[in-house]
């Protein structure tokens, strides 16, 4: 096992090094990425793009008058759309693979409304590490939070494939 800090004191761990990258496994919460405030205009736009023009995202003003929230909410399906804006900053770098390839979802939750014009923001965890005939599959549980009222709004377990 070789766990290497790089410059930013970041640790490094070879893809193959299947006891190395366990190590990260449970460990808690990293950092909050940036924050991203969720716009009006980006609801519309998807929207306009997946064709879910359902009022509660789209009418404003029937929003503001009949929804429990007050206001339009975010598609559950933008937020995780979002997901590459608000990445985590990485706390474990996986390094000696040539490609990586996106695996899948395990799991995907939505747990609270992402009201409009709140920010986003969100953290990430390693949960397990598992050998594949074409080299590791790593999955992480990314938490999306509103910023505004600190509610989760979204869990998403990624899983990523390192060959």
């Amino acid at each position: 096992m070789t766990i290497r800090e790089t410059s930013n004191v970041i640790p490094e761990v070879d893809f193959r090094d299947i006891d190395g990258l366990n190590q990260f496994v449970g460990r808690a919460w990293g950092e909050y990425s940036g924050e991203l405030t969720v716009t009006q205009e980006m609801i519309d736009q998807f929207a306009a793009l997946s064709g879910d023009h359902q009022w509660i995202h789209v009418d404003v003003e029937r929003a503001a008058r009949e929804s429990p929230f007050g206001a339009t909410i975010a598609q559950g399906f933008l937020l995780l759309c979002l997901l590459p804006r608000v990445r985590p900053p990485a706390n474990l770098v996986i390094a000696g693979h040539q490609r990586v390839l996106n695996y899948g979802g395990e799991t995907l939750r939505f747990l609270s409304p992402m009201i409009v014009n709140e920010r986003l923001r969100a953290r990430e965890r390693t949960v397990s590490v598992q050998k594949h005939s074409k080299g590791t599959l790593v999955t992480t549980e990314i938490q999306m939070q509103s910023v505004n009222n600190e509610a989760v709004v979204l869990v998403y377990r990624l899983q990523l494939l390192y060959c």
